[in-house]
């Protein structure tokens, strides 16, 4: 049935919520056997880029020369270099780091979410190599105290990197303690359950599936809601001075 118009989506000067009602699906350059739904990118202000790959069994992403970390959220993929090779499946991650040649083949019908984005040089730091885990492997700390808040930082809080990715765990009626507004930035992928999201001075319904971009400075803010757990996939600048 045509829903006449109506969309949870929402586009404002500071935050992007895209639903699945919206998504539009393209093809990358170079990418075979699937095509991409591209959430955020440069076009609308944000420093990166991400997007959710959606592949058929032998489907590949195409080559790039930014930095790129991948998530797979379903299905199966083989990362392939000149010296390593590994297999991620449901829940499994690898940090790309720019420059490095490198294949991404799926198994069977993969979706993947891809967080690419240009390296920033930190003087006397080397840049970082290839990383590959698994999130059930990532410590699970509680944030400001609260066991029901769970994150796991999947890269290291090192200065070789240039940025961050967490999965943020909220049991039903869990919240963030305060309105964050701060000079990072965030893509945000919805990956179980629901709630509230407060961006800007807007209120929002957001649940699995969707994806949500908050420009710096950003007032933000999240609350579970439902019987089970809401989860998210979270990236952020980091490590880096503002003026760059």
């Amino acid at each position: 049935m045509h829903n006449l118009g109506h969309t949870r989506s929402a586009n404002r000067r500071d935050h992007l919520l895209l639903t699945p009602d919206t998504f539009v699906r393209t093809a990358l350059p170079g990418m075979q056997g699937g095509t991409a739904i591209v959430h955020v990118s440069p076009a609308v202000g944000a420093a990166f880029t991400q997007y959710t790959a959606e592949l058929e069994p032998g489907g590949t992403l195409g080559p790039t020369l930014a930095q790129r970390f991948v998530y797979v959220l379903g299905g199966a993929v083989d990362l392939a270099t000149d010296t390593s090779f590994n297999s991620l499946s449901p829940s499994g991650y690898a940090y790309i780091p720019a420059g490095l040649a490198h294949t991404l083949t799926t198994q069977g019908a993969t979706r993947v979410a891809v967080i690419e984005k240009n390296y920033q040089q930190l003087s006397g730091v080397a840049p970082p190599v290839l990383l590959v885990g698994d999130e059930a492997s990532a410590a699970s700390t509680a944030l400001m105290g609260d066991p029901d808040l769970q994150v796991r930082s999947l890269l290291p809080d090192q200065p070789a990197f240039d940025f961050a990715v967490n999965t943020m765990t909220y049991q039903p009626g869990a919240s963030l303690s305060t309105v964050e507004i701060h000079v990072m930035e965030h893509g945000l992928l919805m990956l179980e359950g629901g709630g509230i999201y407060r961006l800007g001075d807007a209120w929002y319904p957001v649940t699995a599936g969707d994806f949500i971009w908050m420009a710096p400075f950003c007032p933000q803010w999240f609350g579970a809601l439902g019987k089970q757990p809401a989860k998210y996939l979270i990236y952020k600048d980091w490590n880096r001075h503002p003026l760059g």
